[in-house]
């Protein structure tokens, strides 16, 4: 009797014990990969990894790491309680980045297995390559950017200022135009704030800014990239940079100092 109730008990911890070890949280997602298929260069190409807790603990995403800075990921930054969904959104910018792309995002977790790795892929297009599988009628019902002056000069301006150059810019297409990227050669020209869509027939005022600390005549181009197929928006500032403004200062012309006029 001593026996048998001395195997009940080994056989009771053991059995409380793996249960213990049991309990925690599971990260179950619906799917690991993603295939965004074609994708218009200029734009975000955007999904969302749904996953559910289906362990019996809470479940808490410790870090979400993409493989390559093109692509950020957001998600639930909560416990997720067993039995509720989370989500890890996946957003990959396709601006200046044609051609297939295949990247991957870490997910760890508090669970026994850590990590989880999700993937998302696809075909980055250009926009001529765009324009050749569109057809007429859907050419003609896409966005379109129309700049009436693509030229800005500021003139005479201190290096180190940060002027503003505003553009008025029509979408003479039959969809939103939505303007997602801006390049430069100079690295110093941006977006004062992100630009809002533009309605079709609307017009809508984009403001650049500009960084040029180099010294003398400047000419520098800046692309937009949108959802506009018909090609990219090409943008020209114009400075002369001189170290200041100051009437009492000078600059050197021709190797000889001599002051403003």
């Amino acid at each position: 009797m001593t026996i048998s109730l001395r195997l009940a008990a080994s056989l009771l911890l053991c059995l409380v014990g793996f249960t213990g070890a049991r309990a925690q949280g599971v990260i179950t997602f619906q799917e690991e990969l993603h295939d965004f298929g074609k994708v218009p260069e200029g734009t975000v190409a955007t999904h969302e990894f749904k996953f559910k807790n289906t362990g019996n603990q809470p479940l808490v995403l410790g870090n979400v790491q993409a493989s390559c800075g093109c692509t950020t990921p957001e998600w639930t930054r909560t416990p997720i309680l067993p039995g509720k969904m989370g989500v890890v959104k996946a957003m990959y910018s396709s601006a200046g980045r044609p051609g297939v792309f295949n990247k991957t995002i870490t997910v760890t977790t508090n669970t026994t297995a850590p990590s989880t790795v999700l993937t998302i892929k696809g075909t980055v297009l250009n926009k001529e390559e765009i324009r050749k599988s569109l057809t007429p009628a859907e050419l003609a019902a896409a966005p379109r950017a129309v700049v009436a002056q693509p030229v800005h000069n500021f003139g005479r301006m201190e290096a180190g200022q940060q002027p503003v150059a505003r553009f008025e810019v029509q979408n003479t297409g039959k969809q939103d135009l939505v303007f997602n990227g801006i390049t430069s050669g100079c690295y110093c020209i941006g977006f004062k704030t992100p630009p809002a869509p533009i309605k079709p027939g609307q017009k809508g005022t984009l403001e650049i800014i500009y960084t040029q600390r180099k010294l003398g005549a400047m000419v520098d181009e800046a692309t937009l990239t949108s959802n506009d197929p018909h090609g990219d928006l090409k943008l020209t500032l114009k400075a002369e940079v001189v170290k200041s403004l100051n009437a009492a200062s000078l600059v050197k012309e021709s190797d000889v100092s001599v002051p403003f006029k």
